[in-house]
């Protein structure tokens, strides 16, 4: 039986404490909390784990320096500190970056205003990160001569922090640590009825994989469905005091255009700042901050213009980047959290709406809901959402052990002792691949290594660009409820932002899918590439 299949038969007609619906960062990272607090926890999403906005980020750990254009120093302080404990948790997956911002002549501030705001920053941020710096025009054309440094005043550097593997790998690491603490997890799982009797919430469920039906028992039910949180308040009949006004945001990925693993940052013609950010071995370029009335929303030509004429005014290439350079999309919402009770809950300006979360506890209904969050304050929501459940009367259990991290350095020391024994015969045992094997599965690439070592063919190379080995999708299959070929290529990897689709194409990605589907292999290729790849595979 599958992990999924597994997770299935403990979900249906069971009983838990909490049940969290949504599987994104916010709902992950609460279900590993309460997981981990030893609280019966079950975890839902009606697309696969990471499946909507949690895996069109910008990949971004910051504290939100833009946020001190309007003087919100609390929320600035508070990020900051968010992202000082990611970069400690996660020292190889969340990674120190600098950030090299480009002051226009025409920016809503000059450069020596920005330099001062990059001081002040660092100070809110606990002076944790390398300190800022000014640039002149020459100094900026000498550190990134792709920059167009003549339509500039200078520049100013500084540093936040980059999610290395991408937004989407972070959260599928979440979901995983909240399995191994006993929390069910099942994806493409859809709510369609929830109701309350007595002291346990019913949630009827849909699989959209099979069609199957299922039910499941609640003391508590946590609404962490992101941009689709008010259409499930109103279909568990929570009457909440807040409401999400959407924001679409895009990025538009390009090859890279900076020999540097730096984030290039811009003011947009409208003054909104956006990025050039390193993705792999591509670029990410975005974003947008655009209201809109549906979470269900795509990149549109609109959007493709606004991004591709306000970097190419702001780089010097040899020849501007058009629509035939973009490898791929990114199109995500972002929801925001406003008291329609309060002044300028979304009717004034848009882009002056607060960032920030909220942790709502409805004590009749035996509901928390989370309304807005970020990346960044993942491990606040997480710890916030924990104690509103345990004060709605959920008994404690009294756990004490981490929910967050990566595993310590005898871990990894004896993955890395393992690793150098091994080294020489295959390219996975390389630096740099070993380093990504531990940042994506943690002590689980401990067990990896040493299934290398057991079973020699687990260490054949099936994408060779890439480095994976059949090894790494067996565990893949194993342990992490692979249900398309896109969930493995979109959220367990970068490889559709870092490899073209046609490039993806053929023998060796059918190989992938035997591994990961066995019989299903042929479908699961012809629903990802068509029937066309298919009979070139």
């Amino acid at each position: 039986m599958s992990l999924r299949a597994t997770h299935k038969s403990q979900l249906q007609g069971g009983e838990f404490d909490v049940l969290v619906i949504g599987a994104g960062i916010n709902g992950a990272a609460s279900a590993s909390a309460l997981a981990h607090r030893g609280l019966r926890t079950a975890l839902v999403d009606a697309r696969d784990f990471a499946g909507y906005t949690s895996q069109s980020s910008s990949n971004l750990i910051w504290g939100g320096i833009k946020y001190l254009e309007t003087f919100e120093f609390a929320l600035v302080r508070r990020l900051c500190s968010s992202r000082n404990v990611l970069m400690r948790a996660y020292p190889t997956a969340v990674r120190e970056t600098r950030f090299l911002a480009a002051i226009s002549r025409t920016a809503p501030r000059s450069r020596l205003a920005v330099w001062l705001g990059a001081w002040l920053y660092w100070f809110l941020g606990s002076c944790m990160t390398r300190i800022p710096r000014l640039l002149s025009r020459a100094a900026l054309k000498r550190a990134e001569p792709v920059v167009n440094a003549a339509v500039t005043q200078g520049a100013v550097e500084y540093s936040d922090a980059l999610l290395v593997d991408g937004d989407a790998r972070f959260v599928c690491s979440l979901v995983r640590r909240a399995a191994d603490a006993g929390c069910v997890t099942v994806n493409y799982l859809n709510v369609v009825n929830a109701e309350r009797s007595g002291e346990y919430w019913r949630v009827d469920l849909l699989d959209s994989v099979d069609g199957g039906k299922m039910s499941a028992r609640a003391r508590v039910i946590i609404n962490a469905a992101g941009p689709f949180a008010d259409p499930l308040a109103g279909l568990t009949n929570v009457a909440t005091g807040l409401r999400h006004v959407l924001s679409k945001g895009i990025h538009l990925i390009t090859d890279r255009l900076s020999a540097e693993p730096r984030v290039l940052a811009f003011y947009a013609d409208d003054g909104r700042p956006f990025f050039v950010i390193p993705l792999g071995n591509r670029a990410s370029i975005g974003t947008t901050d655009t209201p809109v009335e549906t979470p269900t929303v795509a990149v549109d030509e609109a959007d493709r213009d606004f991004v591709l004429s306000n970097i190419n005014a702001r780089l010097d290439l040899k020849s501007p980047l058009s629509r035939h350079d973009v490898i791929d999309e990114r199109c995500g919402v972002r929801p925001l959290a406003v008291d329609p009770r309060e002044k300028g809950d979304g009717g004034g300006d848009f882009l002056s709406l607060s960032r920030k979360h909220v942790i709502e506890t409805h004590a009749g209904r035996a509901c928390v809901s989370i309304y807005g969050g970020k990346l960044t304050d993942c491990l606040d929501v997480g710890a916030e959402v924990r104690d509103a459940v345990l004060s709605l009367g959920v008994v404690d259990p009294g756990g004490t052990r981490d929910w967050y991290g990566e595993s310590g350095t005898r871990i990894r020391n004896a993955f890395l002792a393992k690793v150098r024994l091994l080294r020489g015969a295959s390219i996975v045992f390389g630096e740099a691949q070993s380093e990504r094997l531990w940042r994506c599965y943690d002590s689980r690439a401990l067990k990896l290594v040493e299934k290398f070592e057991d079973e020699p063919d687990t260490r054949d190379v099936i994408l060779a660009a890439d480095g994976i080995t059949r090894g790494e999708l067996e565990l893949v299959r194993d342990t992490e409820m692979v249900v398309t070929l896109e969930d493995f290529l979109r959220r367990r990897t970068l490889l559709t932002q870092t490899r073209g689709k046609d490039e993806l194409a053929g023998p060796a990605m059918m190989q992938v899918c035997e591994i990961l589907f066995g019989s299903k292999a042929s479908v699961r290729y012809q629903e990802y590439f068509g029937t066309n790849s298919s009979e070139e595979a």
